[in-house]
């Protein structure tokens, strides 16, 4: 359209010079002073045109840097928000905090006690004979080791509990926190769900950390009650402590005296998990639906997927990556990017989830070019180091959030049958 504009503008600068030059030659001054007057009027219309061009053009330059520079300004403002926020969340339940330092001493010794049961075991794989070959014998080295660390750290105390939000779009308000459990080791070293993981659902100590981590977000969400802080809180569950024979009934005991955190406590799986679940864990799952508690499913690899099942599950979130998102719902050439629902537009995908009582949140959300997009999904939540890490709770808080050791005596003895008989 631009470049449209600048030839009709050259044609008319070319009319008005012409204009000038006949005017010259019709007043006898001959065709020589025409031609001039003509080429003359043709480069002053052009310097004008360039003058008032460039003038234009750094008034537009200077609006783009004060857009940007207004940007920043919000960004820095929304960041700077959001980390009081979470700074205001800690000493909110901070200062809610009553010390019970000899009870939790008891629970702590109560647990090690346990937990130095369960090492038998450990001891016992230690004395066994070195495979013969290097590279099995390096590995059993290593799985012995990480293991030790894992029991120690639970028999330790050395559990933390991290909050990341998840904000309003585009207002960028707190309306949750997702959780995570980390693990620390002797020397303090945070050691990340990765780390320990794969070895932890091996021995049986998932449903053990989903116990502390189940116990704490209810006391965090009860302290932000008191506050008159109407958050809530994303609770990651494992699909093996939702089949756990001895976990379950006591998790559902839990929070069927504490149903009265159904609002604010979500349960998380993973997409994988969830299609991965069996007629027990579906069972389970729909115990606790009944108490009145929601679900979520995080970790979304494809976007194609069965939302009659999701509602039926009471899954009430989707989390979804933002790049995920984009990829698929806006860089498509395509009608629909979702071969389930042929008939409905991608840019249409967080109205049908709605349909379905899900909601959709955007996670891993990085920048701002990104939120546009988001935005232009129409997808209202948002959550990501843009918006504010994961920050620990602080020690201090996390000592009167642990659980009551009995509560987790029998989930460890379990795993410890299970991996001396299993």
């Amino acid at each position: 359209m631009r470049a449209l504009t600048q030839g009709f503008l050259f044609f008319f600068y070319l009319f008005l010079a012409m204009t000038a030059g006949v005017f010259v030659w019709r007043a006898g001054l001959g065709a020589g002073a025409g031609a001039a007057m003509a080429t003359g009027t043709l480069g002053l219309m052009i310097a004008v045109h360039a003058g008032i061009a460039g003038r234009a053009d750094k008034a537009a330059l200077r609006h783009e840097i004060e857009q940007v520079r207004e940007a920043h300004r919000l960004l820095a403002d929304a960041m700077e928000s959001t980390q009081g926020a979470l700074t205001e969340l800690a000493q909110a339940i901070e200062s809610g905090a009553v010390t019970s330092n000899e009870a939790l001493s008891g629970e702590v010794r109560m647990l090690e006690t346990l937990i130095q049961q369960m090492s038998e075991s450990i001891d016992q794989r230690v004395s066994q004979p070195a495979p013969t070959n290097t590279y099995e014998a390096r590995h059993r080295d290593q799985s012995n080791a990480l293991l030790a660390t894992i029991h120690d750290a639970l028999a330790e105390n050395r559990v933390d509990l991290y909050l990341q939000p998840v904000v309003s779009l585009p207002q960028r308000r707190t309306i949750f926190y997702e959780s995570f459990t980390r693990l620390r080791a002797a020397d303090d070293r945070v050691m990340m769900p990765a780390e320990y993981l794969s070895v932890a659902e091996g021995e049986g100590l998932v449903p053990a950390i989903d116990n502390l981590l189940l116990f704490r977000c209810a006391q965090i969400v009860r302290r932000l009650a008191r506050q008159d802080r109407k958050v809530g809180v994303f609770c990651n569950v494992a699909l093996s402590s939702l089949g756990d024979e001895t976990f379950f009934p006591q998790f559902l005991d839990f929070l069927s005296e504490n149903r009265d955190l159904n609002q604010a406590l979500i349960f998380e799986l993973g997409q994988a998990n969830f299609d991965a679940r069996g007629a027990v864990e579906a069972r389970n799952m729909a115990k606790l639906a009944d108490l009145g508690f929601r679900f979520s499913i995080d970790k979304v690899q494809t976007l194609d997927l069965d939302f009659a099942d999701l509602q039926r599950s009471d899954v009430k979130f989707m989390k979804v990556s933002a790049d995920l998102l984009i990829e698929t719902l806006l860089d498509t050439d395509s009608a629909s990017a979702l071969p389930a629902l042929r008939d409905i537009s991608a840019a249409d995908f967080a109205g049908v989830t709605r349909r379905y009582g899900i909601e959709l949140i955007a996670e891993k959300c990085e920048s701002e070019r990104q939120i546009v997009d988001i935005l232009e999904l129409d997808i209202s939540m948002g959550q990501g180091h843009l918006f504010g890490e994961p920050r620990a709770i602080k020690e201090a808080v996390l000592a009167e959030t642990d659980p009551p050791a009995d509560f987790i005596r029998s989930t460890l003895r379990s795993a410890d049958q299970r991996r001396r008989f299993g």
